[in-house]
């Protein structure tokens, strides 16, 4: 069997340390790992199933001297703009977890549960999802092949750490009665109707990211999508309230046999026991929590679901390398 040289960019960061916490844990057939970082960084050593890595300092000669595979990136969009087409000519093909190439036509936006075939359309870059659009799909999936949507309202709770270590700080300084630095209010004790900066239409870019990756990701250009984000204080674990309207008839229990059959879901849902999903229940997990799922009479055909996921994880590191992972399990060619 080949194997496969795994670069991590970014490596030193929050996202990219859950990626080694996530590749610790698969037992995919690598035989070197790569971490990249910024020159502050470079340097440090990174103990890693069981070797002494020294992160390297993410630049041109330190690229192409090496036979990458594979390439996960999250360092941002400015820095994946300037150093993904450098990996590609290098050969790997690049998993990126910026926004960078989400909505570029020519870069397959995948969530391995819901759209695999469009990983072997890539032509060097991957996109990884929105941390708050990657588990809604997953929900929406089976729903939308078994009845067709017609119409979608996301409402959003989504945790600090969806904006990285300053927003985390902000919450546990908060908790202290210190000001907050990175959101323009405090969050503890508070929620924010707001997660990006606003557009000229009202609705903010986190929104707008919800609404065009959605439809991408299940190729339905002119899906009619509204979404409203509101970040919270909560460490980790994002919470949705999607309301969900379908061109044909639905039976409840209908509802429930798609999402329990749906790869990468647990049906977390017993109103009777008060079972439902919770950032608490999915904290450092990698599945996709479902529940308090009820049809809505408010029209013909349609639901409420409640859906919850670790957004570092599947949000974010996990859906990255699950889809190194189909590339690797099924020899779709990398760059090189």
């Amino acid at each position: 069997m080949k194997k496969y040289n795994i670069a991590v960019v970014g490596a030193t960061g929050m996202v990219g340390n859950k990626f080694l916490k996530v590749l610790s844990e698969k037992n995919l057939p690598v035989e070197n790992y790569y971490l990249y970082a910024s020159a502050k960084s470079a340097g440090k050593v990174v103990s890693f199933m069981g070797k002494d890595l020294t992160v390297i300092e993410l630049k041109r000669e330190n690229i192409t001297d090496k036979k990458i595979d594979i390439a996960l990136f999250s360092a941002g969009a400015s820095v994946s703009r300037d150093f993904a087409p450098i990996f590609v000519e290098a050969g790997a093909v690049v998993i990126d977890n910026s926004s960078c190439f989400r909505m570029d036509k020519d870069v397959p936006l995948v969530v391995p549960e819901v759209n695999p075939q469009d990983i072997s359309l890539h032509n060097g870059i991957i996109a990884n999802p929105n941390c708050s659009t990657i588990q809604a799909v997953v929900a929406l999936k089976p729903l939308n092949d078994k009845y067709k949507i017609k119409r979608i309202v996301y409402s959003t709770y989504q945790s600090v750490s969806g904006a990285g270590v300053g927003g985390y700080t902000d919450l546990e300084e908060g908790v202290k009665g210190n000001a907050p630095k990175k959101f323009p209010y405090p969050i503890f004790n508070n929620l924010i109707p707001q997660i990006d900066v606003f557009l000229d239409d009202g609705y903010t870019k986190e929104e707008k990211k919800m609404i065009d990756e959605t439809r991408k990701i299940l190729h339905e250009k002119d899906l009619k999508i509204t979404a409203t984000t509101v970040r919270v204080p909560v460490f980790y674990g994002h919470s949705e309230s999607i309301n969900v309207e379908f061109y044909n008839p639905c039976t409840l229990d209908g509802i429930k046999d798609a999402i329990k059959g749906q790869q990468g879901i647990v049906f977390y849902d017993n109103i009777s026991k008060n079972i439902y999903p919770m950032p608490c229940v999915c904290e450092d997990k990698d599945e996709v929590f479902v529940g308090r799922i009820r049809l809505d009479d408010s029209v013909d055909y349609g639901c409420n679901i409640f859906v919850v996921a670790d957004n570092i994880r599947k949000g974010a590191a996990t859906n990255a390398v699950q889809i190194a992972e189909y590339i690797i399990k099924n020899g779709i060619k990398t760059s090189r």
